[in-house]
Formats: C-alpha cells, sequence, structure tokens
C-alpha cells in the first residue's frame, strides 16, 4: 500500500511538472531580449549593474523625489522599454539650433522642449523662430562597447573631403567638453573640441555626459553633474545622489551587445554580402574594437555594431532644419544596426526607424536615405525581388 501511495505521489508530481512547462512560457532566448548583463563581470560589478538596472527601470520620480518643475518623462525606463527604442509617445522634441555656432535659444529653454511639468508651473512650448526636430529615444544595449572604441578608430574611419572619391564624406561632431567629463584612454582634442559619438547628431562626449543631461532635460533632476533648474537656469542643489548616477552609468556600459539571429541562415548570409555589395557598409561598419577600459569585460573586445559612429550627409529629405555641435542640419551620425529586428519589440509591434521614426520599416527606412547613401539606395532599388527579400532579413537578424 505504502508504494502505491509514493508511486501515485510521483505520477502527481510529473504531470504537475509537464502540466507547468504547458502553462508556463519559456524565457526568452539571449537572443530575443536587448537587456541583460555582458559576459565576464565580477560579483560587484554584477551587483553594481542591479543597482543601475533598478534606478534606470524601477525609479520613478515625483515632485517630492526631485521630479521637474519641467520634464518630458518621469523615469529612464519609461522612454527605453527592455532597453529598446522609444515609441512615437516618448519622442523628444530638441530646438534652437541652425548651424556650428550654436543654440541661440538656451534662455528660452534649448536644446530640450520639456512638454511637461509640475502643478503650479508652466510647460515649455517652442520659442518662435526656432528650428526643431523630433528624435526617437534609441536602443542602449552595447553602448559600453561604442564608449570605448578609441578616437583614433574612428578618425581612421573618417574621410571628410572624400578623398577615396567614393561619394561618402563621414566625419566625427567635434564638441566642447564638460567640465565634468572624465576622458577616455586615448582622447583627441582639437582647438579644445572632443570627438562626440552619442545622440542622434553625436553631440554627447559619453555615457557620464549622456546620463547626467537625460537626469536633467528629461526629468528635470539635477545632479552634481548637471546642477541647474530647467525652468529658472539657475543652480540648484543635487536631487540625485552621485551614488545613483554612477550606478546607471555602469548599467548602461555593461549591457550585453545585441545577438544576432539566424546566423547561419542561407539567406542571412546571403543578404549581409548584398549589404556590402551595395555599400551599406560604408557607413554602417560591420566590425569595431574596443580599446582598453576599466571595465575588463568590455576592453579590448571585438564587437558587431553595424556603425561608424560619424556624421553623414543624408540629403534635403532628412534635413530638418536643426543640429547640435558642429553637425550641419542634414548630418546625422550612422545609427548602430544591432538590435534592429528587436525593435519592434519596444514599439507596439511595429517599426518606427530613423531619427523621428518617421520610417514604419527596414525598406522605407533604406528608401528615405539620401545624400550620401543615394548610391546605395539606388543599388538596393535595383536588386530583384528575392535579393531585397534576402537582404530585409539579414537586416531583421540583426
Amino acid at each position: 500500500m505504502k508504494k502505491i501511495v509514493i508511486l501515485g505521489f510521483v505520477f502527481l508530481l510529473v504531470a504537475g511538472i509537464i502540466a507547468c512547462e504547458k502553462i508556463i512560457p519559456k524565457a526568452p532566448g539571449n537572443d530575443e531580449i536587448l537587456d541583460g548583463p555582458v559576459d565576464g563581470l565580477t560579483p560587484e560589478q554584477n551587483a553594481i549593474f542591479l543597482r543601475g538596472d533598478i534606478a534606470f527601470n524601477d525609479e520613478v520620480f515625483t515632485a517630492q523625489t526631485g521630479l521637474g518643475p519641467l520634464f518630458v518623462a518621469t523615469s529612464c525606463g519609461s522612454c527605453h522599454a527592455g532597453d529598446g527604442k522609444g515609441h512615437p509617445f516618448t519622442m523628444l522634441t530638441r530646438f534652437g539650433q541652425t548651424d556650428s555656432t550654436g543654440n541661440k535659444f538656451l534662455h528660452l529653454g534649448g536644446p530640450q522642449l520639456q512638454h511637461r511639468a509640475i502643478p503650479g508651473y508652466q510647460f515649455e512650448s517652442i520659442p518662435a523662430g526656432a528650428t526643431f526636430s523630433r528624435f526617437m529615444p534609441p536602443a542602449n544595449t552595447g553602448l559600453g562597447f561604442l564608449d570605448a572604441v578609441p578616437d583614433a578608430t574612428l578618425l581612421a574611419l573618417a574621410d571628410p573631403n572624400d578623398v577615396n572619391g567614393d561619394g561618402i564624406s563621414g566625419r566625427p561632431n567635434w564638441i566642447p567638453s564638460a567640465s565634468y567629463i572624465i576622458y577616455r584612454p586615448g582622447t583627441i582634442e582639437r582647438n579644445g573640441k572632443y570627438i562626440g559619438r552619442f545622440g542622434k547628431k553625436a553631440a554627447v562626449y559619453d555615457l557620464m555626459q549622456q546620463t547626467a543631461n537625460a537626469y536633467n532635460q528629461d526629468m528635470g533632476v539635477s545632479s552634481t553633474y548637471e546642477h541647474y533648474d530647467t525652468y529658472t537656469g539657475l543652480e540648484t542643489d543635487p536631487e540625485i545622489s552621485n551614488k545613483t548616477v554612477l550606478d546607471v552609468i555602469f548599467y548602461l556600459r555593461t549591457l550585453k551587445a545585441p545577438v544576432q539571429r539566424n546566423q547561419s541562415d542561407p539567406d542571412v548570409i546571403t543578404g549581409k554580402q548584398l549589404f556590402v555589395s551595395i555599400s551599406c557598409s560604408k557607413c554602417h561598419t560591420p566590425q569595431l574594437q574596443s580599446g582598453p577600459s576599466s571595465i575588463a569585460a568590455i576592453a579590448n573586445k571585438t564587437f558587431f555594431p553595424y556603425t561608424d559612429l560619424l556624421l553623414h550627409d543624408m540629403g534635403t529629405g532628412l534635413d530638418d532644419g536643426y543640429t547640435e555641435g558642429s553637425a550641419s542640419t542634414a548630418e546625422w551620425r550612422t545609427p548602430a544596426l544591432w538590435g534592429l529586428g528587436l525593435s519592434k519589440n519596444s514599439q507596439g509591434g511595429n517599426y518606427f526607424l530613423l531619427h523621428d521614426g518617421r520610417a514604419r520599416g527596414i525598406e522605407d527606412a533604406i528608401l528615405l536615405h539620401g545624400g550620401e547613401a543615394n548610391q546605395s539606395k539606388s543599388s538596393f532599388k535595383q536588386l530583384n525581388a528575392t535579393d531585397k527579400v534576402r537582404l530585409l532579413k539579414f537586416l531583421e537578424s540583426l
């Protein structure tokens, strides 16, 4: 009798496990998600990553904890769901600069429109005469690798005068430095300016500046790095600790790089060859190498972001009349393509591509290219239907 009871219990246990496996969905694969730490972090670094993850994705600011008085969002994660791209509802509006002489509307709230306000304050509107552009929040993954690419690598990729005659003339955006910046090894300076690599116009030096700016301009939260009131323009006491800011910076630096899917698919392999043959890879550089870093897990690593981090003239169709740093209004930093196929996951199931989300699919984005990309666009249009599908399938795999 005892054996029968035991066998019955085992049967029920096994049946329960099988039933649970059918009911509970499997965890997504590493190549199906953008969030998660890079491999090789120490236990201490993993602890910092977790603190940064919580501060980035879970902390929601209120007026009592430093929000505003003017702001765009109440948390970091609200614009970067799952560390992916933003949605039109979370679009940022930048305004005030038309050329390399700088922003003439800083005293009127530039460069970022803060269209929300806590009770008792008036939200911003775009001042009369100011040019503006709308920017889609980018995906966050792999940023630490991009941050660690040496300046010399970017200068080697640049061809500002199109010396090789291929019609492509990428160049760095030379920007002034923020006072709190800690320069990466091998930083190159020219006439008091440095190479920017983050933001749609590459007008941000590193992830420290990007994070401090985001707290201040997106949420109206001041820190010791960016300590001015976005409403009055006056200096104010920090509303967030250095520890939290540094935890978030570490989190962003150590998010894993997106993992390509279906790499052995013959169509994906052929699609990559087509991508190179029509010269898309001349701007969307497939492979880069990080340099020295205080984080061993991202130092001296080969990775595959499909960007050169340089500015390129994209033609009149993508000229919004607004710029940052030394970029012209038609110049945009080459966006990294890794993670492209997962963009829809954070965009409500639909694509919103290019700097302002105007492209509703990958082919649409290609056809909106102009300027230095005209020849590649023409070559894409001349592909037969089968090869177009193969190229798009490759891009979907990234």
